[in-house]
């Protein structure tokens, strides 16, 4: 451990100044030698290194998101060469490779800060062995010495003697306490998150190559971290706490908030999202339209838990859009331009009414109206035939007319006059025109 540290020495003066200004505000605050002091100082120190870290979470988030989006065509790859582990693993690396990904992204953020952890180890090694390293001068390396947390020193490990920890002014038996309690959080803590990780952020129906190794490593670190642990000093143990806490904290949010597509976690976001939007009738954050829109652009191509969503959305009379806005089914409806297309951009066919039989038989004998009087109205009824019998229908009007239904009543005069009735049609309703006689 000794020589991997070594190896990571240019780093050492930036650790230890970062220590030491962190110190000289905690030190006003609890005194400069106390386990407090320089405790918190390298837990400042951890938070700064993550803060600086989060651009390359975000890359590894995105890089996993591109690893999901492979996941049908892996699925097709695993069918197809299931029999040939050897050529299913080449036909992955070439998805892979072809796509861009990177199926150790995960593993980034914890090659990034192993530069600071392997600094910060050498650092407290010098404390330990009373040597001045970095920007750490010999009163602050006899203040650090003097520094314990819950008893024990910050440069005494597990592994220690007696009388090497009698040096440091503890007890063996603090020492080793401290210690294992701080390894099987440490251990325990780096297990909580890579089991969640498994258990409700993974898309089970896809099996692959990364899944099984994201499993191996939620059974390994633990375990790595338990061994190694035993050689680690007590404040490199504070870093690594520290450090699995704020991961397990990050992931979490991740998890909540921005689940992968297919996993239990999005089962539940999508439950809570429903509740939501049901309830305020709008989507009102943007990471909430974010989600929509991604669900929308899928089509046909939705899992179970986004149908789920889309239905009941329309079951309580809402419309997800293109935009990741939810509207008002009835506000959509409303919403139509004059050529017929609605808010969503799809056209919909206007349905003429359903008429009764009455309302087509009196609109058949209106009809037959509007006809006989553009007939009489044309220019061939305007000559004095017409005229003379429109006048005779008028004068007649008066007197006691048949007994014959007003649709076949006529005006007598001109051929162009004649009434529909007397072509031998039946009474009431629609008329229908008198086929001729076959010679």
């Amino acid at each position: 451990m000794d020589t991997i540290a070594s190896l990571f020495s240019f780093i050492t003066t930036p650790v230890s100044w970062v220590i030491v200004q962190f110190h000289s505000v905690y030190g006003k605050i609890f005194g400069p030698d106390t386990g407090w002091a320089w405790g918190l100082s390298i837990v400042s120190l951890v938070i700064l290194i993550r803060i600086c870290l989060i651009p390359l979470f975000v890359k590894q988030i995105k890089a996993t998101r591109a690893m999901q989006t492979l996941q049908p065509e892996m699925k097709k790859i695993q069918e197809r060469y299931k029999n040939d582990k050897q050529r299913q693993s080449e036909e992955m690396m070439k998805l892979y490779k072809e796509s861009g990904t990177n199926p150790l992204s995960s593993c980034l953020p914890i090659l990034a800060q192993s530069p600071f952890f392997f600094a910060l180890y050498h650092v407290l090694n010098g404390i330990a062995t009373g040597s001045t390293i970095g920007v750490i001068n010999e009163s602050l390396l006899a203040s650090a010495r003097k520094a314990h947390i819950f008893g024990a020193p910050l440069a005494a490990k597990f592994t220690d003697g007696s009388s090497k920890v009698e040096a440091l002014g503890a007890s063996l038996t603090d020492v080793r306490v401290v210690t294992a309690i701080m390894i099987v959080l440490m251990s325990a803590s780096q297990f909580y998150t890579q089991r969640q990780l498994m258990t409700k952020n993974v898309d089970t129906t896809v099996k692959t190559p990364f899944m099984q190794q994201q499993k191996m490593l939620m059974y390994v670190f633990p375990v790595m971290f338990a061994v190694f642990g035993i050689n680690f000093p007590v404040g490199v143990l504070v870093y690594w706490l520290t450090t699995n806490v704020w991961t397990m904290g990050q992931q979490m949010y991740v998890i909540r908030n921005n689940p992968t597509p297919g996993s239990k976690a999005q089962a539940a976001y999508l439950e809570r999202l429903t509740k939501h939007v049901t309830h305020h009738g709008k989507t009102r954050r943007r990471s909430e339209k974010t989600i929509v829109k991604a669900i929308v652009a899928k089509g046909r191509d939705r899992n179970e838990f986004e149908r789920t969503f889309i239905n009941a959305l329309t079951k309580a009379g809402l419309t997800a859009q293109a935009d990741g806005a939810v509207v008002k089914g009835e506000a959509q409806a409303v919403a139509q331009t004059e050529d017929g297309v609605t808010a969503t951009g799809a056209a919909r066919r206007q349905q003429p009414k359903r008429q009764s039989k009455a309302q087509r038989q009196s609109g058949a004998v209106k009809a037959a109206g509007d006809t006989a009087s553009a007939s009489s109205d044309s220019p061939a009824s305007s000559g004095p035939s017409a005229s003379e019998g429109k006048t005779t229908s008028l004068e007649k009007s008066d007197e006691p007319q048949d007994a014959k239904p007003a649709a076949q009543q006529a005006p007598k005069g001109g051929s162009n006059g004649r009434s529909r009735a007397q072509s031998g049609q039946r009474k009431g309703g629609p008329q229908r025109p008198k086929s001729p006689s076959k010679k």
